[in-house]
């Protein structure tokens, strides 16, 4: 109450009854006030005990992550001289060691095409309209007829491995519009505008390699709105475009064997280390060499160490009994009296302590103990020197399965590895068997006739659709001169896996010449996707493209197949060349690839996350969304929440009964106040009396 009740009455008991009400509120409040202060700062205290248990463990999760990846164990160190021949890009754990000795004769180049188009502004329109098309090959050469001239390009292969693409010139388009044209179609040929001598100038520049150059040519060649001056072609195209650098591949020696490849970035004559030449340097061998690098690991190794005592001692002061460093006084940890944090911290001594599941354990380093790694009296990690060093320098391959991931397979017909729920795998040796093996859907044409195919003709139908993996792709045509099978084969592939659509869903296909015992030759188109969706067919096949490549509409396709078979018993998922585990089973998370040809049959595989894998797998159970922490800080949560609910109960609770003391208090008041006005009344009342005398 705001006033005093004297104050409200006007008089009173002559003591003060507002605190006197007061304090007994406070005595009966304090203890129950108590109780829910006391069980608040308990939470608060977990809360924040448990945030620094997480911080704690995602540390040293991240010194896991390193360990756990069995590239530490494969690291390599390259020493290369000083050199501007070439330049190291990367180096990866896949590379083989050894002394290497390289000479660089000649270095890739792209080729490049200048297009005199007369044209004062490169934003001008050009009045000029048609269709464009890019084939990727490789020209052949002929010197010129004029000394010191160009070399004239006579011949063109086409590159199967390249897709050709076409680009519609509208009347609107200027030069800068033309190159953006080019350089949006989905290749890596690009295109730029130059401004030379006051005259605009475009400029087209190939992928760097001698069959990765260009041929350009166009059905639209009206000597003014046409396209003709666009043109690389045969006899080197026209007057309008010069081939100002020929395409050309790199060659390198490598101990003496002869490499050729069409780009200056090469990651694949040593796998695993890519460099880049930067000039020929003929006669000029440079000797370098890739070494192990077993530091990398030792160090990753001790640094776990180090962190996981980091992580000891702080987890062990929050559920244990920990130490005031200026006092020396002892407390009960924040955690102690909890069991979620004191499981947690068991789980991981025991990972710790325990063989790796999934490791052989007959002859094969399984424990931390077998690598020198013990536990102390205190509950840390000590390393014992002598131990650890001889189980390095003596057994290292062992020691990098026993920390990082590992699988081992019965046969090489397929490969295991982690799907998106690998962390639901459980490590062991799992038996399977292969009942049907991974296949692709193809498509094979009659015997070809009689070469040469001219299907230069306009008025012949040489076109067709074709309907890849459900992908059905725009309309394509033959329009060249073909001499042989193998050039019919590249001018498909070529056309077909440039096409838009079939590009934008990657449903591309491979055209190889199959040649039966009689020495008949047929086109093979083949899907590079596996499994039941994969299939190829022709549409609309024109009448000249059925007669002369002897496929149509109607010839046989035949569709792929899924894997199929089991793993430990159970059916597994087949999708393509993946044989996916049975969900809720030990393996699922685990993915098989198997490879098409392989036989049929029973087989097995081992395995393994190894150490680093086991202990960063149970980390991500107690740190992960909804993991045995996240799901212990809500119930704390929900209890602070259901505190505030017993305060809100507390404080009307008081309030109800300050009420009520106030009420008996004022009625006390009222009877003093009517009292102390009798009193009054009767003073001097018998003085007043008559008979009465006053002394």
């Amino acid at each position: 109450m705001n006033t005093g009740i004297v104050s409200a009455l006007g008089g009173g008991a002559g003591f003060d009854s507002q605190k006197l009400v007061t304090d007994l509120v406070n005595v009966q409040k304090e203890p129950l006030q108590l109780r829910i202060d006391n069980q608040k700062k308990d939470f608060d205290s977990q809360i924040s005990a448990y945030g620094v248990l997480k911080s704690s463990m995602s540390e040293l999760q991240g010194i896991l992550t390193p360990l756990a990846n069995p590239d530490t164990f494969n690291a390599r160190a390259v020493n290369v001289p000083t050199t501007d021949v070439l330049s190291v890009n990367s180096l990866k754990s896949t590379a083989q060691p050894g002394t290497y000795k390289i000479e660089v004769e000649q270095v890739a180049a792209a080729q490049s095409l200048a297009f005199n188009v007369s044209a004062t502004s490169g934003t001008a329109a050009l009045g000029k309209t048609g269709e464009l098309t890019f084939k990727v090959g490789q020209w052949a050469y002929v010197d010129p007829a004029v000394p010191g001239d160009p070399q004239v390009a006579t011949t063109f292969t086409v590159n199967a491995d390249k897709p050709s693409f076409k680009i519609q010139v509208d009347e609107a388009d200027s030069l800068t519009d033309i190159a953006k044209k080019i350089n949006d179609a989905e290749s890596n040929v690009k295109a730029s505008v130059l401004q030379v001598d006051g005259v605009s100038q475009l400029m087209i520049t190939s992928e760097s390699g001698e069959k990765n150059a260009l041929k350009i040519t166009t059905t639209d060649t009206d000597p003014v709105t046409g396209l003709n001056d666009f043109e690389f072609k045969e006899g080197g195209g026209n007057s309008a475009v010069l081939e100002t650098q020929q395409g050309q591949d790199a060659k390198v020696k490598l101990n003496g064997l002869n490499v050729t490849r069409d780009n200056n970035e090469i990651d694949d004559v040593i796998p695993g280390f890519s460099f880049t030449l930067n000039k020929a340097d003929v006669g000029n061998p440079i000797t370098f060499s890739i070494t192990e690098d077993r530091a990398t690991a030792e160090a990753a190794i001790k640094s776990f160490v180090d962190g996981y005592n980091l992580f000891f001692e702080t987890a062990n002061e929050l559920i244990g009994v920990k130490t005031d460093a200026e006092t020396n006084a002892t407390s009960a940890g924040e955690l102690s009296k909890d069991g979620t944090a004191k499981s947690l911290l068991n789980l991981i001594r025991q990972t710790v302590g325990t063989s790796i599941p999934g490791l052989d354990k007959s002859g094969n380093l399984s424990a931390l103990t077998n690598v020198g790694i013990r536990t102390a009296r205190d509950g840390t990690l000590e390393i014992i020197e002598k131990d650890f060093r001889e189980a390095f320098d003596n057994n290292f391959d062992q020691v990098a399965t026993l920390f990082s991931q590992s699988t081992t397979t019965s046969s090489n017909a397929f490969e295991v590895s982690l799907g998106s729920y690998g962390g639901d795998a459980k490590a062991g040796k799992y038996d399977v068997h292969i009942s049907q093996t991974p296949t692709k859907g193809y498509l094979e044409g009659g015997t070809l006739p009689s070469f040469p195919i001219d299907a230069s003709n306009p008025a012949d139908d040489y076109g067709f659709k074709v309907l890849v993996n459900g992908t059905t792709s725009g309309d394509m045509k033959l329009e060249g001169t073909y001499t042989n099978a193998t050039e019919l084969a590249a001018e498909l592939q070529s056309l077909i896996n440039g096409d838009s659509e079939i590009a934008k869903s990657k449903s591309f296909v491979d055209v190889t010449v199959e040649v039966n015992a009689a020495g008949d030759e047929s086109i093979k188109l083949t899907s590079r996707e596996y499994g039941d969706t994969s299939g190829v067919r022709f549409e609309n096949a024109g009448a000249q493209f059925a007669e002369k490549v002897n496929i149509t509409d109607a010839t046989a396709t035949t569709v792929g197949k899924d894997v199929a078979g089991t793993i430990n018993g159970v059916a597994g998922f087949g999708s393509g060349d993946l044989l996916l585990a049975a969900i809720d089973t030990d393996s699922y998370g685990l993915n098989l690839k198997v490879k098409e040809g392989a036989a049929t049959g029973d087989f097995t595989f081992n395995f393994s996350r190894g150490f680093a894998g086991e202990l960063a797998n149970l980390s991500e159970r107690f740190l992960g969304k909804d993991g045995i922490i996240d799901t212990k800080e809500k119930s704390i949560q929900k209890d602070i929440k259901s505190l505030d609910g017993d305060q809100t109960k507390l404080d009307r609770r008081m309030t109800a009964y300050q009420e009520r003391l106030s009420a008996q208090f004022i009625a006390m008041e009222r009877v003093v106040a009517s009292l102390n006005s009798t009193k009054s009344q009767l003073t001097g009342l018998v003085d007043r009396l008559p008979f009465t005398a006053q002394k």
